[in-house]
This record gives structure tokens, C-alpha cells and sequence, in this order.
């Protein structure tokens, strides 16, 4: 009898044309040349510090909750300290990344079994990250990957879903869909530098209106889907 598969196993990558393999690395390797200093861009000292950064950065810009985790981190730099705090004193300092009720809530909440079950440590599993309160699989990508080096997926924002389309490595458009996808295409020790390389591009040239085309160095690889 086949065992069942646990509700929060990774996905299983779909398999990719050799073809397609082939293309997506040398774009890869230009995307590395262009930014070489491709990185995180929520700022953090700790994996708990990556993992309050990134609850809070949903449906919100990393330049907003860049200027409001320095306050928060001061007042609330562990999660002992942050499952302590009044939630009333959260909202204050986390309100003007929107949605602020939910995700003070969350970030306490999170600290709160980080602080009982974990001995203070964030978990470095998917398993136990999603068991989080806040926490969904594109939050544990990121943690993962920054804060432990571990490639367990792709993370997949605005800019890496609307990408991976426009350069012919996907024809989906929900998130863990593309992600099955772009695991199949690149190699999983890529997976989380893959994430920073697009974002960079997507927030340069390659944006979603009015693409820089021209002068691309990517031009002669993509077959950008969708552009005009």
C-alpha cells in the first residue's frame, strides 16, 4: 500500500524539455552577471527577525516594512520578547504595512509557538514553519533559504510569476503551480538566488508595462511571452 502523503510535503517538480533546461540556464547565468549582488532585500539579523519581515511584507512593498521592522526589532528583537508583547503595541508599530490587525496577530502568535514548542528557535523544516501562525509556503521558502541555505522551493511573488511566463518557462499563473514548474527547470542549489535574480529584473527593465526590450541582454533568450 502507497504512503500517504503528508498535507505540507514539497511539491514534486514537473519534469522540464532539455531544451528548455538548456535556455533557462544561460539566462540564469546572465542574471547573474547583471546582479551579482542579487540578495534578500527585507533586512534582518535573525531567523526570526526574516520570518516577522516577511509575515509582514504580504500585500505590502519590502521599502515599507524595511522602515517599520527597525522600531519593531528594537522593541521586540527575540520571539520570547515578542510573544510577550501587547498586541495593541503591535498594531502601532506594524499599522502602516496594511492589514495590520491580522498580521500583529500573526507575528505573536508565530512568536508564541516559536517561544513554547522550538525553545525559542524559528523551526528550519517546511513542515514545522507552516504550523506557524502566518505562515504559508511562499513565508517558508523564504526563511528556509535566506535564513538556513535551504533550497526546498522557489518563491514565488508578483514579479517571479509574471517572469517565468514572459520568458517561456511556464504557462501557469498560480503560484505553487509555477513553482512545480521552475523546480523541474533549474537545479535546486539555484532555486532560492533564482527568486532574488527575477525580482531584480522585474523591478529594472522587465517590467510588467512597457518592458525594456531593447538592449536587453537577455533579448536573444526570451521569448517574451506576452509582449506585444
Amino acid at each position: 500500500m502507497a504512503k500517504k502523503k503528508s498535507p505540507t510535503s514539497s511539491p514534486q517538480p514537473t519534469p522540464a524539455d532539455p531544451a528548455l533546461r538548456r535556455r533557462a540556464k544561460r539566462i540564469y547565468q546572465k542574471l547573474e552577471q547583471l546582479y551579482p549582488d542579487a540578495h534578500c532585500a527585507l533586512d534582518h539579523r535573525s531567523p526570526f527577525q526574516l520570518l516577522t519581515a516577511t509575515i509582514l511584507s504580504a500585500q505590502c512593498t519590502d521599502v515599507r516594512v524595511n522602515l517599520v521592522t527597525p522600531a519593531l526589532f528594537k522593541a521586540y528583537p527575540t520571539a520570547k520578547k515578542m510573544a510577550a508583547a501587547k498586541i495593541t503595541d503591535l498594531e502601532r508599530l506594524v499599522k502602516t504595512t496594511g492589514f495590520f490587525r491580522n498580521k500583529a496577530k500573526s507575528i505573536k502568535g508565530a512568536a508564541m509557538v516559536i517561544e513554547q514548542d522550538h525553545e525559542g528557535e524559528v523551526p528550519d523544516t517546511m513542515d514545522e514553519l507552516l504550523k506557524l501562525p502566518g505562515v504559508a509556503r511562499k513565508t517558508a521558502n523564504v526563511v528556509l533559504g535566506n535564513a538556513f541555505g535551504k533550497n526546498i522551493g522557489v518563491v514565488v511573488d508578483t514579479h517571479v510569476g509574471r517572469l517565468s511566463v514572459r520568458l517561456g518557462w511556464t504557462e501557469q499563473t498560480d503560484p505553487k503551480k509555477v513553482e512545480r514548474d521552475l523546480m523541474g527547470v533549474f537545479p535546486q542549489k539555484d532555486w532560492t538566488m533564482l527568486s532574488h535574480l527575477l525580482i531584480h529584473l522585474g523591478r529594472g527593465p522587465c517590467r510588467a508595462r512597457n518592458p525594456k526590450c531593447d538592449g536587453c541582454a537577455l533579448l536573444k533568450s526570451c521569448p517574451r511571452v506576452g509582449v506585444g
